[in-house]
């Protein structure tokens, strides 16, 4: 399958980061069109729900999905100060589509779109647009985003790496 995704956060808090893994010798690219345009017609679950229409992605396939990481303070089982970190879905507002959620195939398409420093979560497709569409919002796979709108800075995970060691 290639080499591990990992996450990149201590490239930017420790001085120097981990070494750049090799270069691949080819792009890798996502499968996930190849899998849905080659996958038998849509046929209804045994549930009776209807299945995919055709050109969607199956209900488990997996997306990277940008996040926020978070901490709260609070007291610790030994009666001290503790930090529990959680993790909260980024929103963004669509012009078409109101409050959205991105998805993403693949980590380099994430990259190319949010930047390198773009915290993320792996999800599948299926439960991740079953429970945001509570909330009315829609799950964009695969969006283009204008150059330049990177939420997320090589600072910003130092900044909340040195918050949840303190």
């Amino acid at each position: 399958m290639g080499a591990p995704i990992r996450s990149r956060i201590s490239d930017f808090v420790e001085p120097g980061g981990l070494p750049e893994p090799e270069p691949a010798a080819e792009p890798r690219r996502s499968r996930l069109r190849d899998l849905v345009e080659a996958a038998p017609p849509a046929q209804p679950d045994a549930d009776g729900r209807p299945g995919p229409r055709p050109g969607v992605p199956a209900y488990g396939t997996p997306v990277l999905v940008p996040a926020h990481p978070r901490s709260v303070g609070t007291t610790g089982t030994q009666g001290g100060p503790a930090r529990v970190p959680f993790v909260v879905l980024e929103l963004f507002e669509h012009p078409a589509h109101g409050t959205v959620v991105f998805a993403f195939s693949t980590p380099q398409r994430l990259a190319d779109a949010l930047g390198e420093a773009q915290p993320w979560v792996a999800a599948s497709i299926g439960p991740l647009a079953e429970s945001v569409r509570e909330q009315g919002v829609t799950v964009l796979l695969d969006p283009s985003v204008p150059p330049g709108r990177h939420n997320w800075r090589p600072a910003d995970l130092v900044a909340y790496a040195q918050e949840v060691r303190r």
